[in-house]
């Protein structure tokens, strides 16, 4: 089992949040690949579902992103699963808009969801990084993170995620490179 978690804040306030885009690829992933109701569990709500061979729990942890470590940490325990089994899905200010990357381990660079993960569980799980782009300067970046997306950004943010569930199969598989080339191909057509 893999456990795949959206960062995001919970409440409707915040659904259109540039610091949300990890919460709207796991409502995308389980739209396309039909997972099972949404339950409350893990200080989250979670969506179980199968994609190619691999059972998938997708969570997105209802304790605001600054503590969403805690949530993320007991889901883990709960299925006795390591770092091995966690891929967090999270914005990304060092991107440009809708480039999505993984990778394994790092920094939190200042991403206090990412931070409060590190806290809880170690720096060493995997990353999808979704693009969000910078504002240009550091006195803006908050702002900016909590800000909606622009309405002519909404075309290219649906294909993103189109495109990430599109291709969840390739990352179950552990096939990151070549799910970040497929997605980049998706998003260039």
């Amino acid at each position: 089992m893999q456990v795949w978690v959206g960062l995001g804040n919970p409440g409707p306030q915040y659904a259109m949040h540039r610091h949300n885009i990890g919460f709207m690829a796991a409502d995308a992933i389980a739209a396309v690949h039909g997972f099972g109701p949404v339950r409350k569990q893990f200080q989250g709500w979670t969506q179980e579902g199968r994609i190619g061979s691999q059972k998938v729990l997708l969570l997105k942890p209802a304790t605001f992103m600054n503590d969403s470590g805690r949530s993320i940490g007991e889901a883990l325990r709960f299925y006795k699963l390591g770092v091995e089994a966690l891929t967090v899905f999270h914005d990304e200010l060092d991107l440009a808009p809708f480039r999505v990357k993984v990778k394994t381990g790092g920094g939190a660079a200042g991403h206090n969801g990412l931070r409060s993960t590190d806290q809880h569980l170690g720096p060493e799980y995997r990353r999808v990084r979704l693009g969000i782009g910078h504002p240009g300067h550091k006195d803006r970046v908050t702002g900016y993170v909590l800000g909606n997306f622009a309405k002519v950004e909404l075309d290219s943010l649906s294909d993103m995620l189109g495109a990430v569930a599109a291709e969840a199969p390739l990352l179950a598989a552990n096939e990151d490179v070549r799910f970040v080339n497929d997605v980049a191909l998706r998003m260039a057509g």
